[in-house]
């Protein structure tokens, strides 16, 4: 897929891949065949599809986690093979959330989420403030104090948020995001997902297996084998 120059009154592209493949164990298992995507800004996009068919290698990509063996990963029009694209779209660019929130389960609410913060150069009055805005808006304010340990499966997710939103990105990833939590916690967790992407406007793209919460997203893409399928109907 090419491209085509944008019209101003367009949105415009924030997200993009050509033909990106992706395989592991030097070629022996390949994950990614080919993949061509664009998501726009403000854009909430689910990517749905059996274990194994490359929705969270996609993401890992747009992500920096990862590099495509070839073709072409764009983040806001930044090809992302040099470095320096790279530091500043993971400090800058980016939120990710991961279905086991990857937060250091020895460290308080407050200590996980001022890390990004740092490693952005963010002065500390300005993360608090960003700290404390975030917390009011998921309900977590009262436990800023308390250690990740602590915190039950709701809470960690909620706090995983957080902190991918603490450096304000205009792109969040999540791959999974409540895909570890029961029935009532997902809906919550999910509705709190949206609503940060609305407020926030936030481009979203999101991996899932729960097509009830995939069909509330802007677009549904179809996953197979390691190929993006023509948009489903809602």
């Amino acid at each position: 897929m090419t491209l085509a120059p944008q019209n101003a009154s367009e949105p415009r592209i924030v997200l993009s891949a050509q033909d990106v493949w992706k395989s592991y164990d030097d070629g022996a298992i390949a994950v990614l065949k080919g993949v061509d995507f664009a998501a726009v800004e403000g854009q909430t996009v689910a990517l749905c599809g059996p274990s194994g068919c490359g929705k969270s290698t996609l993401l890992h990509l747009f992500g920096g986690l990862d590099a495509p063996d070839r073709g072409r990963v764009s983040v806001n029009g930044a090809e992302m093979t040099r470095k320096s694209n790279l530091v500043h779209l993971l400090r800058h660019e980016v939120g990710f959330v991961f279905q086991l929130h990857n937060l250091i389960p020895d460290l308080t609410l407050e200590e996980n989420c001022l890390i990004p913060t740092v490693a952005a150069g963010i002065d500390r009055s300005s993360a608090q403030a960003r700290l404390r805005e975030l917390t009011g808006l998921t309900g977590l304010s009262h436990r800023l104090g308390h250690r990740i340990q602590k915190l039950s499966g709701g809470e960690r997710q909620r706090t995983a948020l957080c902190r991918a939103l603490m450096n304000r990105p205009k792109i969040l990833l999540a791959d999974e995001p409540t895909g570890s939590l029961d029935e009532h916690t997902s809906g919550a967790v999910f509705d709190l997902l949206l609503n940060l992407a609305a407020t926030e406007g936030i481009t979203l793209v999101m991996a899932t297996h729960d097509r009830g919460l995939a069909g509330r997203c802007d677009r549904l893409l179809e996953m197979h084998d390691g190929r993006i399928q023509e948009p489903v109907s809602l």
